[in-house]
Protein backbone atom coordinates (compact mmCIF):
# COMPACT_ATOMS: atom_id res chain seq x y z
CA UNK A 1 0.00 0.00 0.00
CA UNK A 2 1.16 3.49 -0.72
CA UNK A 3 -0.23 6.66 0.82
CA UNK A 4 0.69 10.32 0.50
CA UNK A 5 1.75 11.24 4.01
CA UNK A 6 1.65 14.74 5.44
CA UNK A 7 4.45 16.09 7.59
CA UNK A 8 4.42 19.44 9.37
CA UNK A 9 6.67 21.22 6.85
CA UNK A 10 7.56 18.47 4.38
CA UNK A 11 5.71 16.12 2.04
CA UNK A 12 7.19 12.84 0.91
CA UNK A 13 5.84 10.15 -1.38
CA UNK A 14 6.97 6.93 0.21
CA UNK A 15 6.58 3.28 -0.68
CA UNK A 16 6.10 0.62 1.93
CA UNK A 17 8.54 -2.32 1.95
CA UNK A 18 6.15 -4.56 3.85
CA UNK A 19 2.37 -4.61 3.97
CA UNK A 20 0.91 -2.40 6.67
CA UNK A 21 -2.40 -0.66 7.20
CA UNK A 22 -0.57 2.64 6.77
CA UNK A 23 2.31 4.16 4.85
CA UNK A 24 5.62 5.01 6.49
CA UNK A 25 5.28 8.39 8.15
CA UNK A 26 7.41 9.26 11.16
CA UNK A 27 7.41 12.32 13.37
CA UNK A 28 9.51 12.75 16.46
CA UNK A 29 9.79 15.99 18.38
CA UNK A 30 13.08 17.38 19.72
CA UNK A 31 14.21 15.87 22.98
CA UNK A 32 14.25 19.01 25.10
CA UNK A 33 12.93 19.57 28.58
CA UNK A 34 9.71 21.59 29.05
CA UNK A 35 9.60 24.92 30.86
CA UNK A 36 9.48 24.44 34.61
CA UNK A 37 5.80 25.39 34.79
CA UNK A 38 4.79 22.73 32.26
CA UNK A 39 4.30 18.99 32.56
CA UNK A 40 6.15 16.79 30.09
CA UNK A 41 4.28 14.37 27.83
CA UNK A 42 5.44 11.29 25.91
CA UNK A 43 3.10 9.75 23.30
CA UNK A 44 3.94 6.33 21.85
CA UNK A 45 2.22 4.47 19.02
CA UNK A 46 1.71 4.41 15.27
CA UNK A 47 -0.22 6.52 12.72
CA UNK A 48 -2.99 7.16 15.24
CA UNK A 49 -0.46 8.90 17.47
CA UNK A 50 1.23 10.81 14.66
CA UNK A 51 -2.05 11.92 13.14
CA UNK A 52 -1.56 10.65 9.59
CA UNK A 53 -3.16 12.96 7.01
CA UNK A 54 -4.01 15.72 9.51
CA UNK A 55 -2.07 18.75 10.72
CA UNK A 56 0.10 18.37 13.78
CA UNK A 57 -2.28 20.41 15.90
CA UNK A 58 -5.19 18.17 14.86
CA UNK A 59 -3.37 15.02 15.98
CA UNK A 60 -4.52 13.17 19.07
CA UNK A 61 -1.58 14.07 21.36
CA UNK A 62 -1.70 17.75 20.48
CA UNK A 63 -5.47 17.95 20.89
CA UNK A 64 -5.08 16.23 24.26
CA UNK A 65 -2.67 18.94 25.42
CA UNK A 66 -5.18 21.61 24.34
CA UNK A 67 -8.06 19.83 26.07
CA UNK A 68 -6.06 19.53 29.29
CA UNK A 69 -4.92 23.15 29.18
CA UNK A 70 -8.56 24.22 29.22
CA UNK A 71 -8.82 22.37 32.51
CA UNK A 72 -5.77 24.06 34.05
CA UNK A 73 -3.33 21.22 33.33
CA UNK A 74 -0.46 22.78 31.42
CA UNK A 75 1.55 20.39 29.23
CA UNK A 76 4.53 21.04 26.99
CA UNK A 77 4.43 19.98 23.34
CA UNK A 78 4.41 16.17 23.32
CA UNK A 79 7.47 14.10 22.58
CA UNK A 80 6.24 11.57 20.01
CA UNK A 81 7.69 8.16 19.26
CA UNK A 82 5.58 6.71 16.48
CA UNK A 83 5.74 5.68 12.86
CA UNK A 84 2.87 4.92 10.54
CA UNK A 85 2.64 1.16 10.07
CA UNK A 86 4.41 0.17 13.28
CA UNK A 87 3.48 -2.99 15.16
CA UNK A 88 4.23 -3.52 18.85
CA UNK A 89 7.58 -5.08 17.98
CA UNK A 90 8.55 -2.16 15.77
CA UNK A 91 7.53 0.33 18.45
CA UNK A 92 9.75 -1.49 20.94
CA UNK A 93 12.66 -1.21 18.50
CA UNK A 94 11.84 2.44 17.79
CA UNK A 95 11.86 3.31 21.48
CA UNK A 96 15.26 1.66 21.91
CA UNK A 97 16.59 3.59 18.92
CA UNK A 98 15.50 6.88 20.53
CA UNK A 99 17.71 6.10 23.53
CA UNK A 100 15.72 8.33 25.87
CA UNK A 101 17.19 8.86 29.30
CA UNK A 102 14.62 11.08 30.96
CA UNK A 103 11.25 10.73 32.68
CA UNK A 104 7.89 12.19 31.72
CA UNK A 105 4.93 13.39 33.75
CA UNK A 106 2.39 11.88 31.35
CA UNK A 107 2.71 8.88 29.00
CA UNK A 108 0.14 7.59 26.50
CA UNK A 109 0.22 4.33 24.54
CA UNK A 110 -1.93 3.32 21.56
CA UNK A 111 -0.63 0.39 19.50
CA UNK A 112 -1.80 -2.79 17.81
CA UNK A 113 -3.76 -2.06 14.65
CA UNK A 114 -0.90 -3.16 12.40
CA UNK A 115 -0.50 -6.39 14.38
CA UNK A 116 -4.12 -7.14 13.49
CA UNK A 117 -3.84 -5.89 9.91
CA UNK A 118 -0.85 -8.11 9.15
CA UNK A 119 -2.44 -11.12 10.80
CA UNK A 120 0.26 -11.31 13.46
CA UNK A 121 0.00 -13.60 16.48
CA UNK A 122 -2.20 -12.29 19.25
CA UNK A 123 -0.04 -14.19 21.76
CA UNK A 124 3.03 -12.28 20.58
CA UNK A 125 1.01 -9.09 20.77
CA UNK A 126 0.20 -9.80 24.41
CA UNK A 127 3.85 -10.33 25.31
CA UNK A 128 5.05 -7.26 23.43
CA UNK A 129 2.23 -5.10 24.75
CA UNK A 130 3.14 -6.12 28.31
CA UNK A 131 6.72 -5.07 27.59
CA UNK A 132 5.52 -1.73 26.27
CA UNK A 133 3.42 -1.17 29.38
CA UNK A 134 6.50 -1.72 31.54
CA UNK A 135 8.45 0.66 29.35
CA UNK A 136 5.70 3.28 29.63
CA UNK A 137 5.66 2.98 33.41
CA UNK A 138 9.44 3.33 33.43
CA UNK A 139 9.21 6.56 31.43
CA UNK A 140 6.61 7.78 33.95
CA UNK A 141 9.10 7.27 36.76
CA UNK A 142 7.31 4.17 38.00
CA UNK A 143 4.02 6.01 38.48
CA UNK A 144 1.30 3.84 36.90
CA UNK A 145 -1.27 6.57 37.61
CA UNK A 146 0.40 8.74 34.99
CA UNK A 147 0.27 6.17 32.18
CA UNK A 148 -2.79 6.03 29.90
CA UNK A 149 -3.67 3.40 27.32
CA UNK A 150 -6.07 4.02 24.45
CA UNK A 151 -7.83 1.15 22.66
CA UNK A 152 -7.32 0.30 18.98
CA UNK A 153 -9.90 1.89 16.63
CA UNK A 154 -11.72 -0.23 14.07
CA UNK A 155 -10.31 0.56 10.63
CA UNK A 156 -12.84 -1.81 9.08
CA UNK A 157 -15.52 0.81 9.70
CA UNK A 158 -13.85 3.23 7.28
CA UNK A 159 -14.43 3.62 3.55
CA UNK A 160 -11.04 2.02 2.99
CA UNK A 161 -12.09 -0.95 5.08
CA UNK A 162 -15.32 -1.36 3.14
CA UNK A 163 -13.41 -1.30 -0.15
CA UNK A 164 -10.48 -3.45 0.98
CA UNK A 165 -12.03 -6.73 -0.04
CA UNK A 166 -11.71 -8.02 3.50
CA UNK A 167 -14.59 -9.10 5.72
CA UNK A 168 -15.36 -6.04 7.85
CA UNK A 169 -17.17 -8.18 10.42
CA UNK A 170 -14.07 -10.33 10.77
CA UNK A 171 -11.94 -7.19 11.12
CA UNK A 172 -14.23 -6.01 13.93
CA UNK A 173 -13.96 -9.35 15.73
CA UNK A 174 -10.17 -9.33 15.44
CA UNK A 175 -9.90 -5.73 16.64
CA UNK A 176 -12.08 -6.67 19.61
CA UNK A 177 -9.82 -9.64 20.35
CA UNK A 178 -6.69 -7.47 20.33
CA UNK A 179 -8.44 -4.90 22.50
CA UNK A 180 -9.47 -7.62 24.95
CA UNK A 181 -5.78 -8.39 25.35
CA UNK A 182 -4.59 -4.81 25.79
CA UNK A 183 -7.45 -4.03 28.16
CA UNK A 184 -6.72 -7.09 30.33
CA UNK A 185 -3.02 -6.32 30.55
CA UNK A 186 -3.60 -2.62 31.15
CA UNK A 187 -6.07 -3.08 33.98
CA UNK A 188 -4.02 -5.87 35.52
CA UNK A 189 -1.09 -3.46 35.66
CA UNK A 190 -3.27 -0.86 37.41
CA UNK A 191 -3.16 1.53 34.46
CA UNK A 192 -5.94 3.72 33.05
CA UNK A 193 -7.70 2.41 29.92
CA UNK A 194 -9.82 4.52 27.57
CA UNK A 195 -12.03 2.68 25.07
CA UNK A 196 -12.44 4.75 21.89
CA UNK A 197 -13.29 1.79 19.65
CA UNK A 198 -17.11 2.16 19.71
CA UNK A 199 -16.76 5.79 18.70
CA UNK A 200 -14.42 4.89 15.85
CA UNK A 201 -17.14 2.66 14.39
CA UNK A 202 -19.34 5.69 13.84
CA UNK A 203 -17.14 6.40 10.83
CA UNK A 204 -19.18 3.93 8.80
CA UNK A 205 -22.05 6.45 8.88
CA UNK A 206 -20.15 9.72 9.38
CA UNK A 207 -17.54 10.49 6.74
CA UNK A 208 -16.43 13.61 8.63
CA UNK A 209 -14.68 11.36 11.14
CA UNK A 210 -12.20 10.19 8.49
CA UNK A 211 -9.67 12.08 6.35
CA UNK A 212 -9.76 12.24 2.57
CA UNK A 213 -7.69 9.05 2.28
CA UNK A 214 -10.75 7.14 3.52
CA UNK A 215 -8.77 5.42 6.26
CA UNK A 216 -7.24 7.62 8.93
CA UNK A 217 -9.16 9.56 11.59
CA UNK A 218 -9.86 13.23 11.01
CA UNK A 219 -9.16 15.96 13.52
CA UNK A 220 -12.81 15.65 14.55
CA UNK A 221 -12.34 12.03 15.63
CA UNK A 222 -9.05 12.78 17.36
CA UNK A 223 -10.81 15.53 19.31
CA UNK A 224 -13.32 12.95 20.52
CA UNK A 225 -10.46 10.73 21.69
CA UNK A 226 -8.80 13.61 23.52
CA UNK A 227 -12.06 14.54 25.23
CA UNK A 228 -12.67 10.92 26.20
CA UNK A 229 -9.23 10.60 27.79
CA UNK A 230 -9.02 14.03 29.45
CA UNK A 231 -11.18 13.25 32.52
CA UNK A 232 -8.96 10.33 33.51
CA UNK A 233 -5.82 12.45 33.15
CA UNK A 234 -7.30 15.32 35.13
CA UNK A 235 -8.41 12.94 37.87
CA UNK A 236 -4.93 11.41 38.12
CA UNK A 237 -3.12 14.73 38.30
CA UNK A 238 -5.57 16.54 40.58
CA UNK A 239 -5.66 13.79 43.23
Amino acid sequence: MKLITTFVLLIFLLGCAKETINGMNKITTPETGPPTDQLSYLAMGDSYTIGEQVTQMESFPYQLTVSLSKQALNLSAPKIIATTGWTTGELIAGIKAENLNRKYDLVTLLIGVNNQYRGNSIAIYRNEFKELLKTAVGFAGGNTAHVFVVSIPDWGSTAYGAQSGRDVKAIAREIDAFNTVNREETLQAGISYTDITPGSRKASADASLITTDGLHPSGKMYKEWAEALSPSVIKAFKN
